[in-house]
């Protein structure tokens, strides 16, 4: 790659220190025309990982812009196996943003979402399921999310596709050899091996598989919906468990009119927050749509917080809610239980909805609040401890590409059954094997790549 791109690397907005990245062939000889040492020192001359103090000068017009550290680490032994400089200079939109425009008119470009990263890639340093857990890293909202991407990051994944690819290989070339030189007194023996293998193989890949719902509440966190009629405590509950007041809390029943989300962290499991409007029959225009978002967005959740109100019971617009809640997962939270008085009928509500689980809380005093977040490991199934490098598949394209291959090698099984000639084994055995390279991105289409590091910032 001939052209040096450069970005602001960290975050805009004031802070202690703001840095400005390049890579590429001429990041060095671009970095010398911008850098001032009162020691006299040329970056040129410097080793690699190591600092200089100085100036960043605009060399039109000989005006200092900042004072900088200036570090520089040298290819190959670098992220992106180029030659990278970074400048270090004081936090703030405006100095960094001075840097870069300076920069970019010296003969860089502006980076492309992803492209450090990219670069990485392409240049052999990392493989595609690394680069993907670059990002999983950055929004990692707990602490295992963060062990799960980390993991991905060190290679482990990809270790093991690139174990499973080679047993596939080995296969494919001695089918192969069969097909081209036939010796029919050794057939029989090479497919009972393949067929022992494949099934090894499945029983990997099924492990892997499994894991993915434990990884995907781990990187995408679990879409929790708060519902229940109006002025029953959801946006007190929704508070309560971020520990602040996000939501506005009054006595006016149909406060809460459109959707609001937070994201939570529960004993390592994240929780996206969703508080709705309450369901009700209402002649307020807005109410009526923020109660049309509620229904719409029940649908989507993989977890439903049910809040009724001890003190008075089921209500009628309580009993037009339990109809949106068959067969989902859900938590039923009784609030107010620190009142004298309940109301609520329990026999009628595991009648309805026997799959949800029953608690008694009190927003107001915190009593159950413990029990519910417990209650939330349990019904996750997500108490597991993440230990050592093992290997929890989080991305929806992971999983894919693995169900795909156990198709794959589930035909391949299929096909000696049914003693077809070993022609259709190398077929299928070959797509598992393509399968599991878009993963490394081994056997991925340049556009998928794009797609994938498009989503990427600016900057990594």
């Amino acid at each position: 790659m001939e052209d040096t791109i450069a970005a602001i690397a960290t975050a805009i907005g004031e802070a202690g220190i703001g840095i400005v990245r390049m890579s590429g062939e001429k990041a060095v000889s671009i970095a010398e025309k911008l850098f001032f040492s009162p020691k006299g020192k040329k970056i040129s001359n410097m080793k690699s990982f190591t600092s200089a103090y100085g100036y960043f000068i605009n060399p039109e017009t000989g005006e200092k812009i900042d004072e900088v550290i200036v570090s520089v680490m040298r290819a190959p032994h670098t992220y992106t196996k180029e030659d990278i400089v970074e400048f270090s200079c004081h936090g703030g939109i405006i100095a960094v943003k001075s840097l870069l425009e300076i920069i970019l008119r010296h003969g860089a470009r502006l980076a492309e979402p992803g492209e450090f990263t990219k670069r990485a890639f392409l240049n052999g340093r990392i493989d595609l399921s690394q680069a993907e857990a670059v990002i999983d890293l950055i929004r990692a909202k707990t602490e295992k999310g963060m062990k799960v991407a980390f993991n991905q990051l060190s290679g482990e994944l990809a270790r093991k596709i690139k174990e499973i690819n080679g047993d596939l290989l080995v296969m494919l070339a001695h089918l192969e050899a069969l097909i081209d030189f036939p010796e029919h007194d050794i057939e029989e023996l090479a497919v009972s091996e393949i067929k022992i293998k494949c099934e090894e193989i499945l029983n990997q890949l099924n492990s892997l598989i499994s894991s993915s719902e434990q990884g995907k509440i781990y990187r995408d966190g679990i879409t929790t919906v708060i519902i229940g009629k109006p002025n029953v405590g959801k946006s007190s509950l929704l508070n309560a468990l971020l520990r602040e007041n996000r939501a506005i809390v009054t006595d006016i029943p149909g406060t809460t009119r459109d959707i609001i989300e937070e994201v939570v962290n529960i004993r390592g499991i994240p929780l996206k927050l969703i508080d709705t409007a309450g369901i009700r029959e209402t002649d307020n225009l807005i109410e009526q749509i923020g109660v049309s978002k509620t229904k719409e967005i029940i649908g989507q959740a993989d977890l439903i917080f049910y809040v009724l109100d001890a003190g008075t019971g089921i209500l009628s617009e309580d009993k037009e809610i339990i109809p949106l809640l068959k067969d989902k997962k859900l938590i039923i939270l009784v609030n107010k239980s620190d009142l004298d008085v309940d109301k609520v009928d329990y026999e009628y509500l595991t009648q309805e909805i026997p799959q949800g689980r029953i608690l008694k809380i009190s927003v107001l005093t915190g009593f159950g609040l413990d029990r519910l977040e417990e209650e939330i490991v349990r019904v996750t199934d997500q108490g597991i401890e993440i230990k050592g490098s093992q290997i929890i598949v989080s991305n929806i394209r992971h999983k894919e590409a693995l169900l795909k291959a156990k198709d794959s090698l589930e035909a391949v099984l299929d096909t000696i059954e049914a003693g077809l000639p070993l022609d259709f084994l190398t077929i299928d055995l070959r797509n598992a094997w393509e399968y599991l390279g878009e993963i490394t991105g081994e056997s991925l289409t340049e556009d998928i790549i794009d797609s994938i590091f498009s989503r990427f910032c600016i900057g990594k």
